[in-house]
């Protein structure tokens, strides 16, 4: 992970750590390598701010701009596979008074290390391409991005007849998800759906005390299933029709029986249950979907996902789709009942938690976890992101976000004892590197 870009693109406070010289100048080196870029945006207020800023960078060096507007971020993936690649301005699930930049392949796949590591070189050494006045490039609409997204969505998945209540959060998948479900057949109520920067209706990151007013409704309307997205669309969780919230844990189980049978790509907070679904191989990267679709593409490994709530399936692009997710969980819910397939899954007792710290005391802290860590007595430890303690009767992750400044603790044991156990253990080490 270089020092400019997080474990899924850049991010920050708008007008702080996400200011216009910074658009501008990633705008700029971007444009001196890739002359035609497509951009798309989240409904962030700050949103056409940083896409001015990047378009200038962009056309200063000679590159040319193809402007999707306002589109969820797998939309905006899909719709780079005509171009030489393609910006998404989002923050993801992070509150409204952030926002970000990531960059895709035309194959869906996001940017990797060393493609963020060219950007952030030419960034830092300040070595732009600049072109003569003949030369700048020229700003154009990209038309039909969503439309192309629901084909592509209704060939895979097909006619659906079931009921679902859709929570947008009035975010990007606003003008996409509600739509493509009622053209696939289902009866469908939507809330909080219409696009807004503020987002009024509840905060970007669908948790479960987010989404009361999501569950009621589907108990009160005899729903097979309720959707809710993040900000951008490449998240995804559910309600199921016993009111119950199905995070993207359990999710991430559900899919995996369903299609993982060939192999999985998952991340190292995912849980152990995922290498006991798989009749395949289970392959573990660093937190982040872009390491999730390298992954996939070096293993040809189809299905990817992470317990945050993004998975990916090959055949549908090597980014990670709530959409398209949403559509196969509707599909699924409209087939079975979502309650008993969960139900029918060994779960196991998990805790995930965070801690807060100064962002200039970054590299201070990672330090004094490794020294804790070497204190830990445990069967096997995983370093590739952060520290992953492996006992026969659990394990716990603790990792420095690669998004915000926070500490993350995932536990997860085979029984409560336990994961009180390795809870009490994490967190005290936690408490020693941060205080």
């Amino acid at each position: 992970m270089t020092s400019l870009f997080g474990s899924s693109g850049i991010r920050g406070l708008v007008n702080h750590e996400m200011t216009i010289d910074l658009a501008q100048a990633v705008g700029a080196a971007i444009g001196g390598q890739y002359r035609r870029v497509v951009i798309g945006k989240d409904v962030r207020t700050s949103g056409d701010m940083i896409a001015c800023a990047l378009s200038s960078g962009i056309m200063s060096c000679g590159g040319d701009v193809y402007d999707a507007g306002i589109v969820p971020t797998p939309t905006l993936a899909h719709a780079t596979r005509d171009y030489d690649c393609g910006i998404m301005i989002t923050a993801s699930h992070n509150p409204p008074e952030y926002n970000g930049i990531k960059i895709w392949n035309p194959d869906g796949s996001s940017f990797d290390d060393d493609q963020m590591e060219d950007i952030e070189n030419v960034v830092r050494l300040l070595k732009f391409k600049k072109v003569d006045w003949r030369s700048v490039g020229t700003k154009f609409t990209h038309e039909g991005a969503i439309e192309s997204h629901i084909e592509i969505i209704s060939r895979l998945v097909g006619p659906i007849a079931a009921k679902v209540v859709v929570d947008c959060g009035c975010g990007a998948t606003s003008i996409i998800t509600p739509r493509l479900l009622r053209e696939l057949g289902c009866k469908v109520v939507s809330i909080n759906s219409h696009p807004d920067g503020f987002f009024p209706g509840r905060l970007p990151e669908p948790t479960e005390d987010q989404l009361v007013r999501l569950k009621d409704i589907v108990l009160n309307e005899h729903a097979d299933i309720g959707i809710a997205h993040d900000g951008d669309g490449d998240r995804v969780v559910i309600i199921d029709e016993k009111g119950r919230f199905i995070g993207g844990d359990k999710l991430l189980a559900l899919l995996t029986a369903m299609f993982g049978k060939g192999g999985v790509v998952t991340t190292i907070d995912s849980s152990m249950i995922i290498d006991e679904l798989v009749g395949g191989k289970v392959v573990r990267t660093r937190v982040g979907d872009a390491y999730v679709s390298t992954m996939m593409k070096q293993t040809g490994i189809e299905f990817g996902g992470e317990p945050s709530g993004t998975f990916i399936f090959a055949k549908n692009s090597l980014c990670p789709d709530g959409i398209y997710a949403a559509a196969l969980l509707v599909k699924i819910a409209s087939e079975n009942k979502i309650s008993e397939i969960v139900d029918s899954l060994q779960i196991y007792p998990s805790f995930r938690g965070s801690f807060n710290f100064e962002r200039a005391r970054r590299r201070e802290i990672e330090s004094r976890l490794a020294q804790e860590i070497e204190k830990v007595k445990c069967d096997n430890l995983l370093t590739m992101d952060g520290f992953r303690a492996e006992f026969s009767d659990g394990w716990f992750l603790i990792r420095l976000s690669g998004t915000e400044p926070k500490m993350r603790i995932t536990v997860e044991a085979r029984t409560e004892e336990a994961l009180t156990r390795l809870k009490t253990i994490s967190t005290e080490i936690a408490r020693r590197c941060i205080s």
